[in-house]
């Protein structure tokens, strides 16, 4: 019950994670910082890369949207076990995301120009991640027990 509580919980923090700060970033040290989330930077993306932007969108939104809604029907056994497998996959694309955004802000770093700051919602975001390739592993022991 409690592994099935907590997925739910995903659906909620997820679209936090999305409009929370990822990075804060400033062209030069004398100026502000401005906040960057995923969904701003998604807005952002759209307009100079659509493509790129529709690959993010998958990796940042769908992927682990779709996942959580699959650990909880797989929970509820309303979705077969051998979905399981499909379900880590889009636990792993979803990761993928978490990889852009530090090699973003490492490349950012390097360049000198500007500032970059982490900002609390990388650590929900990257939270939310990790723990549903966690809970995606519980539920599969817990299928097989």
């Amino acid at each position: 019950m409690i592994l099935r509580l907590a997925t739910l919980s995903l659906l909620i923090l997820y679209p936090v994670a999305w409009f929370a700060p990822l990075i804060r970033a400033g062209f030069l040290p004398l100026f502000d910082l401005s906040e960057i989330s995923v969904v701003t930077g998604l807005q952002s993306l759209w307009g100079t890369d659509p493509v790129l932007a529709l690959i993010v969108t998958f990796l940042a939104i769908f992927a682990p949207y779709l996942k959580t809604i699959g650990l909880i029907l797989t929970q509820w056994q309303m979705l077969d076990n051998r979905a399981l497998p499909v379900l880590h996959v889009l636990g792993k694309l979803a990761m993928a995301d978490i990889f852009l955004i530090a090699l973003y802000i490492t490349l950012s770093k390097g360049i000198g120009v500007g500032r970059v700051e982490t900002a609390w919602g990388l650590y929900l975001f990257t939270g939310c991640i990790l723990a549903g390739i966690g809970f995606g592993y519980l539920t599969e022991r817990a299928q097989k027990a």
